[in-house]
């Protein structure tokens, strides 16, 4: 029930930031409010698994505006804010993780409850609690926000506004959207799962620990967005693939030992027992929790790109980005359950994110290395400087505004 619910909150994206081009992001946004609204609420009355399914997977279409409001706040700010306006809108995400700890406290609270010969006591308390959330930020933006939409796709035929998605460049962005968003989505739901089989913790605690992951993973987003726009989502990017392949590569290490053949005068089994390997509890807690940093720098990265190289297309090529993340996060979860079979193995789970990691960190590299060696070849072989020159390497900025007029030349 839930995996539907998220593949329906990825399958629209593109089309949502399509209509927020051309229509406006306030007006579709609001659109998107008010039709979650009616599913979510009808959740709470829901008599049978079949129609609940059904409607988890209506109410689900709320995470399609998550690729309207990046086509929505990008169009109103400059370039050298777009990556910390973008990071804030994207922290909303920490909604999930308030969710996860709320939800059975409000369960718990309203044990029942009948409105109008309707009950909503108990879980069925939650959906009617997001209704009424949904249609008052419904009303929130429609009064509060600026009346005038801006509409970079108006009047432009639809082929046009999905010629940017046959660049390779869209799908190398979505790839990293993947590892930042879609393996975050992926372990949000696998760890306290994890916790409770490997190290034997209660549910509750396993999903506060959990919880030391997801928030990080959400609040960090503006500091990505600022570090984004002061240094280069490519420099952020370098450091975000850094920290989760120095992490996940740590937390993918089998435990074990290694077993010497030796005398049995020496030992009386035959065999000895050295450089034994485990993480326990704490230590595995802070190397996921530096995953969860990574990650909340690197999704708010990800989306600074965007503007920067397609800015009249930010719904199109952000919504194909943010369908194929979390499209990641649906498919993340049964992969991390057939390698954990196939090998026996918990610690495969972070194999696969290690390997995700390493592919789009080294396609990233070898992507860079060579536009620069098509912007300036001459220096493709140097290292040093030549003797009385002074280094001028260009920032991080410059390096980009380099980069993106050698895109631009046919």
């Amino acid at each position: 029930m839930a995996a539907t619910a998220i593949l329906n909150g990825a399958l629209w994206r593109l089309p949502a930031g399509l209509l927020a081009d051309r229509f406006g992001g306030r007006k579709v946004f609001i659109a998107m409010l008010v039709a979650t609204a009616v599913p979510t609420f009808l959740v709470s009355q829901a008599d049978s698994f079949a129609l609940l399914l059904v409607l988890a997977f209506l109410a689900g279409f709320a995470g399609n505006a998550f690729s309207v409001g990046i086509a929505w706040n990008s169009a109103w700010f400059p370039r050298e804010r777009q990556g910390f306006a973008l990071g804030v809108f994207g922290a909303g995400n920490v909604g999930a993780s308030v969710t996860k700890l709320i939800g059975p406290t409000l369960i718990v609270a309203v044990p029942s409850l009948t409105i109008a010969g309707l009950s909503f006591g108990g879980w069925r308390f939650v959906p009617l609690i997001y209704a009424v959330l949904l249609l008052s930020m419904a009303a929130a933006v429609w009064l509060l926000t600026p009346r005038q939409d801006r509409t970079p796709g108006k009047g432009r035929p639809l082929r046009e506004m999905l010629r940017p998605l046959r660049e390779v460049r869209v799908w190398r962005f979505s790839l990293y959207y993947v590892v930042v968003f879609g393996a975050y989505v992926a372990l949000s739901a696998w760890l306290p799962k994890y916790y409770v089989d490997v190290f034997d913790v209660p549910l509750a605690t396993a999903a506060l620990l959990t919880a030391l992951f997801i928030f990080p993973a959400s609040l960090l987003r503006p500091l990505g967005g600022h570090l984004a726009d002061r240094f280069g989502a490519r420099v952020v990017m370098y450091a975000t693939f850094g920290v989760m392949l120095v992490a996940s590569g740590i937390l993918m290490m089998p435990y074990g030992y290694i077993v010497i053949r030796v005398a049995e005068t020496v030992e009386p089994s035959g065999a000895r027992e050295v450089l034994p390997y485990q993480l326990n509890v704490v230590t595995f807690t802070a190397l996921v929790f530096l995953v969860g940093v990574a990650m909340g720098v690197g999704k708010a990265a990800v989306f600074k790109h965007i503007p920067e190289y397609f800015p009249n297309d930010v719904g199109a090529v952000g919504g194909l980005v943010g369908t194929l993340g979390a499209l990641g996060g649906f498919f993340l979860p049964p992969m991390f359950a057939y390698l954990q079979s196939w090998t026996g193995m918990p610690q495969s789970t972070f194999f696969v994110i290690f390997v995700l990691t390493l592919v789009s960190a080294v396609w990233m590299h070898l992507t860079i290395h060579r536009m620069l060696h098509r912007r300036s070849p001459e220096l493709s072989g140097s290292i040093e400087l030549p003797a009385g020159e002074t280094d001028t390497a260009p920032s991080a900025r410059e390096t980009d505004a380099v980069l993106r007029e050698s895109a631009a030349r046919p």
